[in-house]
């Protein structure tokens, strides 16, 4: 190549490699699947016709909100938010909440209970996320009628992810919980509290590394919440949710009592952590 071809070429070979640069992300964006559209999850489809049969889902926009970040820092401690947009009352309010995970393994995270003793049917937590996933929270109220929030998160890896305590330490604090409250307490009113819960949530997932096994699944199953007997929230949840389950919600006292959580794991054991409470009139 010599003359005028031999000066452009150099010249026209950058712009091509420019060009291919800017092209090679988006051609490779081409690849994933949609994200924009939630409902055209084969995933999806299956865990909806199992749960819901055909009844209909509406849009989430004035009943509730789904926060969660659209690119994990850890996919085995994913912060989760689900908010109800008002609170709970005999004329409108949340029954159930499930929390779904297209693409974990088990993709129904936690189903979660609640009564007018709620206050508010709001929930975080902290979930494993498997792969690249739609986070679904779909709500039913209280006349039976269906929507669903959803939030397409980048994540991979959570359900195999190493534990951050060893087995031993992991069994000896196992069952301890602790409670805490925002804020003061008062009568009939909405309190935040907060629930955490020693358990290593072990997935069945994980391979220890010196004896090529895997740690067995090993998790907690059912949580209920009262409050002077009264119940508050019940769960029935699976290993998506991280080691350590931390669950932080709303209940409303009505005079002195005991706010109780009794929890069931996967090998029948149970455990029980009581907080006695003197709202304020």
């Amino acid at each position: 190549m010599n003359g005028l071809a031999g000066a452009i070429w150099p010249a026209l070979s950058r712009v091509l490699l420019v060009a291919l640069a800017l092209l090679l992300p988006q051609l490779a964006q081409a690849q994933l699947p949609a994200i924009g559209d939630p409902d055209a999850s084969p995933r999806w489809q299956a865990v909806r016709a199992s749960l819901f049969g055909l009844r209909a889902i509406g849009k989430a926009d004035e009943v509730i909100t789904l926060q969660a970040p659209s690119r994990a820092i850890d996919a085995s401690a994913v912060p989760i938010v689900v908010s109800a947009r008002f609170a709970q009352s005999p004329a409108r309010h949340i029954t159930r909440v499930w929390l779904i995970i297209d693409a974990n393994p088990s993709p129904i995270a936690a189903i979660f209970g609640y009564t007018m003793a709620s206050g508010r049917a709001d929930i975080e937590t902290r979930v494993r996320i498997d792969e690249y996933s739609f986070v679904r929270a779909v709500a039913e109220l209280g006349d039976g009628s269906l929507v669903m929030a959803a939030k397409h998160v980048k994540a991979s890896g959570g359900c195999s992810a190493a534990p951050g305590k060893d087995a031993e330490a992991a069994q000896a604090s196992l069952g301890r919980m602790a409670w805490r409250v925002d804020g003061e307490a008062r009568v009939g009113q909405p309190v935040l509290a907060q629930l955490s819960i020693s358990h290593p949530n072990d997935t069945g997932m994980v391979m220890d590394q010196v004896a090529r096994t895997y740690t067995p699944a090993h998790y907690v199953r059912r949580i209920d919440i009262s409050y002077a007997g009264q119940p508050v929230l019940n769960a029935d949840i699976d290993f998506a949710i991280s080691e350590n389950p931390n669950l932080r919600f709303w209940f409303v006292p009505q005079g002195p009592g005991d706010l109780t959580a009794d929890i069931t794991d996967t090998q029948q054991r149970r455990f029980e952590t009581r907080l006695a409470l003197q709202p304020t009139p």
